[in-house]
């Protein structure tokens, strides 16, 4: 047992994992982000392309951890080559009611209905704006989201929420996710039905466009779907997106179910709602990423997420056909040195 596993099982894990969430994520803020440690810290990979843009290596840290921008460099330090941020919202918000996040430790995996809260977006723009852009660190994502007040039902509001978040923050990011696919804003996942969720694509891309103007190239923009869909909506959205030229798909978020645990039946009932991440994901996003491959060729980029812990996790999913991976519960249950390990073992 490795020492930052001793730390999880008697420390940790005893805690509430908000405020595990918050303990951990103030320590690794503190991690040095230049000079021998940091060099040390950050694995060699083979660099490759991706969406226009060269990432060190494959395995990035997926939208959910750091959602107000707060720690890129450091968890770059840690050996993620991409970091993506947020989910952000066009409003700040809370978010919905503490307890919010729980640990399902039988089956490494975690389940969260945190609800999108964050600083919104005119706030984590300006912390982008003081970090400036930075060559030296990890590739930055930034995943936007639908603030909950703004109702579903509501194209125009919608699409105007959307178009604030994409304005802001457009001109800080290395690429762009819209988020239509977390179980815990309300109505967001009825946006995955392609007749709402091209306008909302078209609609982001031009913003996007505007709010970037003078650019060598166009922002990538990608759009993050459920592992829940069913096998011909995720094809919709395959097509839909070669259709619009996006420059890809992230797949997949969390999921409802909760079929196969290993839990206590009596656990799994007492945590509720919300959405599972972690080792129940791997055999369904394997499978979402594979479909999507053999719709889309080689046209789009694809980020495998979801499940991911180990090498051959991680390999088995790149020749499942992601260009990219993310991952985020792994890391809890792993520690600092992780995303270091799994990323020289992808050599």
């Amino acid at each position: 047992m490795s020492v930052y596993q001793r730390v999880f099982e008697h420390g940790f894990r005893r805690l509430d994992a908000e405020r595990a969430h918050e303990l951990g994520f103030r320590a690794i803020r503190a991690v040095p982000t230049r000079g021998p440690v940091a060099t040390r810290l950050r694995p060699r990979g083979t660099p490759l392309r991706a969406m226009g843009l060269t990432f060190p290596h494959p395995l990035g840290l997926a939208a959910g951890f750091d959602k107000n921008a707060a720690g890129i460099d450091a968890l770059g330090a840690l050996g993620f080559g991409h970091v993506e941020v947020g989910t952000v919202t066009g409003q700040a918000q809370p978010g919905n009611p503490q307890p919010r996040l729980f640990r399902l430790v039988a089956d490494r995996a975690v389940v969260n209905r945190m609800g999108f809260n964050n600083d919104g977006a005119e706030a984590v723009a300006a912390r982008l704006a003081a970090r400036g852009r930075r060559p030296a660190g990890p590739v930055l994502g930034v995943n936007i989201g639908k603030t909950k007040v703004v109702p579903e039902d509501d194209e125009a509001a919608v699409l105007d929420d959307y178009a604030l978040s994409t304005r802001l923050l457009a001109p800080h990011a290395d690429y762009l996710v819209v988020n239509v696919s977390s179980p815990n804003t309300p109505g967001l996942r009825s946006l995955q039905a392609v007749e709402r969720l091209g306008p909302l694509l078209g609609h982001v891309r031009r913003v996007a466009d505007d709010a970037t103007p003078g650019t060598r190239d166009r922002l990538p923009l990608l759009v993050k779907i459920a592992p829940d869909l069913a096998d011909a909506d995720v094809l919709a959205v395959a097509d839909l997106a070669l259709e619009l030229r996006l420059d890809g798909i992230v797949a997949t978020n969390t999921t409802i179910g909760r079929g196969g645990l290993r839990s206590h039946p009596s656990q799994v009932a007492e945590v509720g709602a919300g959405g599972l991440s972690g080792r129940p994901l791997t055999a369904r996003a394997t499978d979402v990423v594979r479909m999507l491959r053999e719709r889309v060729g080689p046209d789009l980029a694809l980020v495998g997420v979801g499940g991911i812990s180990t090498v051959d996790d991680a390999r088995e999913r790149l020749e499942a056909g992601a260009d990219l991976l993310q991952a985020y519960t792994a890391f809890i249950y792993e520690g600092p040195l992780w995303p270091r390990r799994i990323a020289k073992g992808l050599g």
